[in-house]
């Protein structure tokens, strides 16, 4: 009989275990194995049964168990030392500490947060990025505080059916069984905010709290009783719903979170972020709610902008455009049409910073990537790949610029290493190397030999096949049947294993390793060499051709001939995943180049010694350098889709039988296969650092949360008074500019045969109608110029003002310099206008540009 409602009912607590209820609820055990030690000593089954979750725990185990526990000095000693370790951790002072100039606060904007599986709020690669961001910036003491959507069901729950096919299941979530706390008034109440919407109705939603480290993150939920029954249901599921439902969430997460943020700083005497930063578009109508907080403060819409503008980094990680979320126009019009819902910024004003104004965009939806571009003055993508394609895709916002100009940076992701690393690897790097840190240990270090480093891999693949061969009984025993024999032949701890996981996206291509049937077979049945496959991974509900590659590789894998050697793990999760990567030798990636922005699974096999098989896309572009893995051909040029799965596929299986097979079984005397355990080591030494999420928040911090925060101060000083003159000279140019361009271009100085050495005259006649020789820079672009008149490897030199007579050229002004003539070969040059003004992050931001003819 099935209950018509489910709640939690948490343990009571012997006061002598006060400090394990402290820790349990401080999401820092996630990361930290002493404390992960501490909870499976009180019940290690039911720590492997409440699939990781210090709550769930304490809940199963007995009373008595309590009792007894409490009654031990022994264990209340060590749970005290933890805790005071804990309180420890968050007060000191760390690396963001002794930095000058330093914000005093950044929110980070995430539709989904991926801390630990007794967290389920997230659904894959990006929700697992602001995990990790959150948890790097939590031990690099970087004062960021998290603001997401608190999901009742999550993101849903997988199983496959017998014919393979993917089925959802959403468990009904209760905040009270998780750890999290309701962010309360000082009489108690819970502290909410509200939405004005259409047709005079009201969203309401209360704010929990999860403690990440240092790090608050809040947690927006609108199923309380002030909701109506279907507003009750906007943060019911991750990704879920309609276009208005997913309005609605992103409504809430943008303008609910900052006002969320402003209540909890009231109540908690936090200062307000002076950064602010959005994992994705999802987020952008944050920017508008601080706009309209500015606007109440006295300043214009276009003065608020340039203040909102300064003070956020907007992160993008779509790589195709079909990856945005786009609006109809008409349900934007609807919902902002609603003074209430933002005072003072009009309709319009919000039309205009989402519309798609470049050649062949649509009039009639609202781009959320765009919006989040117009409202952040700071802009990157997570790969140096996904930089240059991202300056690409979105090149149409700033016509006349090369693309490289486009003022899109890159900061590559980075994963949790304390996170992400397996205790046996740390342990051997804190007996042998002296450091438990895996990121800084001397990985080439002869104290640590060979042979301990391939005993440590062969370790963390066995507990991989155990716990493969668990799940397995697991599924046949929750389906009320007894698991057949060959459940326990499941892989074997001594054979070449290869990991597979991610979401399942068409152009992940899950079945590219099955594309040769015949072919795959005989590499994984090798009698000499053979291999075996992990796979897990979920598709998005909705999409039914992700669904059928799940069920293709399934089936291939429920095969009797082969089901020893492939595995299809359904309902991937993070407590999956922290077994698996550690456990494959070998970590596949083959995305369609460049589909894929980053792929961070791969970052995490390589903290683990694991060697990577990619397409180079994502960080592997980046990254390889031909020891720490292998690189799979691009077939960029094939004719369609099937020829180029054809020839990837193809040298997919080359690169497994003829280079990876033989080098992971090429062993020594001593069984140790020398040349794969170097490629392990360097992989260790070099990859770790560069992979690890303290690089990437440290660089954050450096390139783009202190320069906004410098800006955005300077902006909001003296009564906003740059912000306002900054506001009003970029109407004055955009006015003026159409009078804006180059009349006339002169040249000399070098011989009718130019040489090496020589320096070319230039003088360019400008008219700037309005605008004065202040407000622009005159600059000469020159270099080697391609076919086309292209040209490369540009230099740049800015002309100074030589007459403002025009010397002969009416309504002119005359700038002119010298380029020195460098180097043979053919030369070109240009001459272009940019406006110009201190405040301004990059010469593109206005978009504006006047170029000779």
């Amino acid at each position: 009989m099935k209950a018509i409602r489910r709640f939690t009912v948490r343990a009571v607590m012997p006061e002598a275990l006060a400090s394990v209820e402290e820790l349990a609820l401080n999401l820092r055990w996630s990361w930290h194995e002493p404390t992960q030690r501490l909870f499976r000593t009180i019940s290690e089954q039911a720590w492997q049964e409440t699939n990781h979750d210090p709550i769930a725990l304490l809940g199963a185990v007995e009373p008595s168990r309590l009792a007894e526990l409490a009654a031990d000095p022994g264990f209340v000693g060590w749970a005290d030392s933890l805790r005071a370790d804990l309180r420890r951790y968050i007060a000191e002072p760390r690396w963001f500490q002794a930095l000058e100039d330093a914000p005093n606060g950044i929110a980070y904007f995430s539709p989904e947060f991926g801390v630990a599986a007794a967290l389920p709020q997230y659904s894959g690669g990006l929700g697992i990025l602001a995990g990790d961001h959150l948890k790097s910036a939590s031990d690099l003491g970087v004062p960021l505080a998290g603001v997401g959507l608190f999901y009742r069901s999550g993101y849903f729950a997988q199983s496959i059916s017998p014919d393979g096919w993917q089925q959802e299941s959403y468990p009904v979530l209760d905040p009270d069984g998780l750890p999290l706390v309701v962010l309360r008034r000082p009489d108690g109440s819970a502290a909410r905010i509200a939405l004005a919407l259409p047709d005079g109705r009201a969203l309401y939603a209360r704010i929990w709290v999860a403690r990440v480290g240092r790090i608050p993150l809040l947690l927006l939920d609108t199923n309380i009783r002030e909701n109506a029954e279907d507003l009750r249901g906007i943060t019911d599921r991750l990704y879920g719903g309609g276009g208005e439902h997913r309005l609605l969430q992103e409504l809430l997460l943008g303008i609910g979170g900052v006002r969320a943020l402003t209540l909890a700083a009231d109540l908690t005497d936090r200062p307000m972020p002076a950064v602010f930063h959005t994992n994705e578009g999802h987020a952008g109508f944050q920017g508008l709610e601080r706009i309209s907080k500015l606007i109440g403060e006295g300043l214009t819409f276009d003065a608020a902008l340039q203040v909102v503008r300064a003070g956020t980094v907007f992160t993008t990680h779509t790589p195709v455009p079909a990856g945005i979320d786009r609006f109809d126009r008409s349900l934007i019009e609807r919902y902002f049409a609603t003074p209430e819902l933002l005072p003072g910024v009009t309709r319009d004003q919000v039309l205009a910073l989402g519309a798609e104004t470049y050649a062949g965009g649509s009039k009639s939806v609202f781009n959320m990537a765009i919006l989040g571009l117009r409202l952040g003055q700071h802009a990157n993508g997570v790969a140096k790949l996904h930089g240059r394609v991202s300056r690409a895709m979105f090149s149409g916002l700033w016509p006349g610029f090369d693309v490289d100009e486009v003022p899109i940076g890159s900061v590559t992701n980075g994963v949790h290493a304390p996170t992400w690393t397996d205790p046996v690897l740390v342990s051997l790097a804190e007996t042998r190397l002296g450091t438990a840190d895996t990121t800084s240990a001397d990985w080439l270090s002869p104290a640590l030999s060979d042979a301990e480093l391939w005993a440590a891999r062969g370790a963390m693949r066995a507990a991989l096949v155990a716990d493969v061969r668990r799940r397995g009984h697991a599924a046949h025993e929750n389906e009320g049947r007894i698991a057949p024999t060959w459940v326990d032949t499941i892989l074997d701890p001594e054979v070449l294993t290869i990991g597979f996981a991610r979401r399942v996206a068409t152009y992940k291509r899950l079945t590219l390793m099955i594309h040769d049937l015949e072919r795959f077979k005989r590499i994984l049945l090798d009698p000499a060499r053979p291999v075996q496959f992990v796979v897990a991974g979920k598709s998005h509900p909705a999409d039914d051709e992700g669904k059928r590659l799940i069920q293709e590789l399934y089936q291939f894998a429920s095969d009797p001939a082969v089901r020893a050697h492939i595995v299809f793990l359904p309902d991937y999760d993070i407590t999956m995943a922290k077994t698996l990567y550690p456990g494959c030798d070998v970590w596949l990636n083959n995305p369609l180049r460049p589909l894929e922005a980053c792929g961070t699974s791969g970052m995490k096999a390589a903290l683990n010694g694991s060697l990577n098989l990619s397409i180079l896309d994502g960080w592997w572009d980046e990254c390889y350098d031909g020891e720490n893995g292998w690189a799979i051909p691009s077939a960029d040029s094939a004719g369609d889709a099937a020829e180029r799965d054809d020839l990837e596929s193809a040298a997919l299986y080359d690169l497994i039988e003829h280079q990876i097979a033989p080098r992971f079984y090429d062993r020594n005397a001593d069984g140790v296969p020398e040349r794969w355990v170097h490629s392990i080591r360097h992989t260790l030494a070099t990859l770790s650092p560069e992979l690890s999420a303290d690089r990437m928040v440290k660089q954050y911090v450096s390139e783009l949360y202190r320069p906004a925060s410098q800006l955005a101060s300077r902006l909001s000083a003296k009564g906003f008074a740059d912000a306002k003159a900054l506001a009003a000279w970029k109407a004055r140019v955009v006015a003026a500019w159409p009078q804006v361009s180059v009349q006339h271009v002169e040249s000399g100085g070098v011989d009718d045969v130019p040489q090496v050495g020589d320096s070319l005259h230039l003088r360019a006649h400008v008219a700037l109608g309005s605008l004065a020789p202040d407000d622009v820079h005159v600059e000469v672009v020159y270099g080697h110029a391609e076919s086309g008149d292209e040209i490369v490897a540009a230099g740049r030199l800015d002309l100074e003002v030589e007459t403002v007579a025009g010397n002969g050229v009416e309504g002119t002004i005359a700038f002119g310099g010298t380029v020195p003539l460098e180097r043979a070969g053919t030369f070109g040059y240009t001459v272009r206008v940019l406006p110009k003004n201190e405040l301004l992050a990059s010469d593109a931001e206005l978009g504006l540009i006047a170029s000779a003819s």
